[in-house]
């Protein structure tokens, strides 16, 4: 990235006393009592109510949402996820956009393949702006000969040439994280370990039967070795979540690739504290290929009328807890988050044991993070209101 001399001259000045209040109000960083003045996006949340009260709070917060369909036995049934994504993007068009996603039931079926497109043309026509696979592909689908499918079976091909043809983004979650392929106490953060504790049947240490991480990174880059233009987002930082050289290597190999921290920002902090420097400059090299993103998940069953109360109590006070179990928790998770990327206050994080200096990240970058690489990414999202 290249600075403008004004630019590096306030990042030296930023640095010397007896500063002059006209020099401290050109911090190239934001703040926390910015928070609610800048245009933010969730590229990853799975909203499953269709009551507005919490899309009303995010909007509030100034943030837009992407709700992510998934093929996912312990969410709502697809067609649920469905409608409820049409009914949350006709109450909020200019601040919810969805994903569609399909079902691997019936893969190798005579006209699976086209009736998949049509449910994915269908969608489109809805508003979907992407679509979703999920790690079903790799981990639980199965061959008539018992065999694990992958995501570059040929099977899926029609699919993904019928998304490259017509610039319909592949939202790709392949794999794990790498920690999945190691015993409990050895991970990294503690997300991973309380995940997998929770989910044994994804915790592939347990299972050295099941196809091992490299396998599942060769046939996802096998997938988009033979879909060069095909739009693609790595979710969870493309399963590349605990090497910052390893995502380089990828964005610079799959130059229509891009990535989302959804529940990875952990593993970045990880590797802030070994590397600070590093990943900064990760994220400055990288700015217009990464996507804030949370994976937050709505359960449909604990919307209350008296849920995800209004944030604007909260408007100008970061520290704010607001009412509404759902509601504190993304209002925590981004207040969280902002800190880490906007400033250098050192903060504690539920998923390491060792406190993490924030990135102070330049607001140009931030911006292109939180907000305008979804804009660009998804160009349909959103409606076409201002920022």
């Amino acid at each position: 990235m290249k600075y403008s001399l004004n630019y590096v001259l306030i990042m030296v000045l930023m640095g010397l006393p007896g500063l002059s209040p006209e020099a401290v109000a050109m911090d190239p960083h934001y703040r926390m009592e910015d928070f609610y003045n800048v245009p933010k996006v969730d590229t990853h949340m799975h909203l499953h109510s269709t009551r507005p009260d919490f899309m009303q709070a995010a909007v509030r917060a100034r943030f837009k949402v992407l709700s992510i369909n998934v093929d996912y036995a312990d969410f709502p049934p697809i067609d649920d996820q469905q409608r409820t994504a049409e009914i949350l993007l006709g109450e909020f068009p200019q601040a919810f956009a969805y994903a569609a996603t399909f079902s691997v039931k019936g893969y190798d079926q005579p006209g699976w393949s086209d009736a998949v497109i049509a449910r994915i043309d269908a969608a489109v026509k809805k508003g979907a702006v992407a679509v979703k696979v999920w790690k079903n592909v790799g981990m639980e689908l199965r061959d008539r000969n018992g065999a694990m499918v992958m995501i570059d079976d040929p099977h899926f091909r029609p699919i993904f040439d019928y998304l490259e043809k017509n610039q319909i983004p592949l939202l790709g979650h392949q794999g794990e994280p790498k920690n999945c392929w190691l015993p409990l106490d050895k991970m990294t953060v503690s997300n991973d370990r309380d995940y997998f504790a929770a989910h044994p049947q994804y915790h592939m240490y347990l299972h050295p039967d099941m196809p091992s991480y490299e396998d599942q990174m060769r046939a996802r880059n096998s997938m988009l070795d033979q879909h060069p233009k095909l739009q693609f987002v790595g979710l969870h930082m493309a399963s590349l979540e605990w090497s910052v050289d390893e995502l380089a290597r990828f964005l610079d190999r799959y130059p229509n690739a891009n990535i989302d921290l959804a529940a990875r920002i952990g593993q970045l902090q990880y590797q802030s504290n070994r590397h600070y420097e590093k990943v900064r400059r990760f994220l400055i090299k990288y700015q217009d290929r990464i996507m804030y993103a949370t994976d937050l998940e709505q359960d449909p069953d604990s919307a209350t009328g008296n849920d995800y109360q209004k944030l604007t109590a909260c408007d100008q006070n970061p520290t704010c807890k607001a009412d509404g179990e759902f509601a504190k928790e993304a209002l925590q998770t981004w207040l969280r988050d902002w800190r880490y990327f906007n400033t250098t206050a050192t903060i504690t994080v539920p998923e390491l044991a060792r406190p993490v200096k924030g990135l102070a990240l330049p607001k140009s970058v931030v911006d292109k993070i939180y907000s305008q690489n979804a804009q660009r990414i998804f160009p349909g999202a959103w409606g076409k209101s201002s920022q």
